[in-house]
């Protein structure tokens, strides 16, 4: 098994944001046996490219509350007639966009109607380049 990679070797790589979309408003929601067999799967992909020195950082999001705006207007989100929403995010590092969506591609969460968006994270707003 291959060494984690420093903390040195991760910044200079490219960052990769995977957000995760959940279907939203047509299928029931799983069952609680379900939903832990689920988890436990999302565990060990999480696992595996955290222990491959992929991931930057992860986090779920309050799929029932928050804000959306639009112009000047403020609306209680997530809008209610998405078709999807998202439902967290994983930051990580891979040697480009393809290693990022191969390492997307093992998200177990596809096999349950997720989907996976991939992009490139890139400095702006004065922010420092990596």
């Amino acid at each position: 098994m291959n060494a984690a990679p420093t903390s040195t070797e991760v910044e200079s790589k490219p960052k990769f944001m995977l957000f995760l979309r959940h279907p939203h408003g047509e299928d029931l929601p799983p069952t609680p046996q379900e939903l832990e067999v689920i988890m436990g799967r999302f565990k060990i992909w999480m696992d595996d490219m955290e222990a491959r020195g992929h991931v930057i950082g992860t986090n779920g999001l309050d799929t029932n509350a928050g804000r959306v705006l639009r112009g000047t207007m403020v609306m209680d989100g997530p809008l209610i007639e998405a078709k999807e929403i998202v439902g967290g995010y994983v930051m990580l590092t891979a040697e480009n966009l393809d290693q990022a969506a191969i390492l997307a591609g093992a998200c177990p969460g596809l096999e349950y109607g997720m989907t996976l968006e991939v992009r490139p994270v890139v400095a702006c707003c004065g922010a420092a380049s990596d």
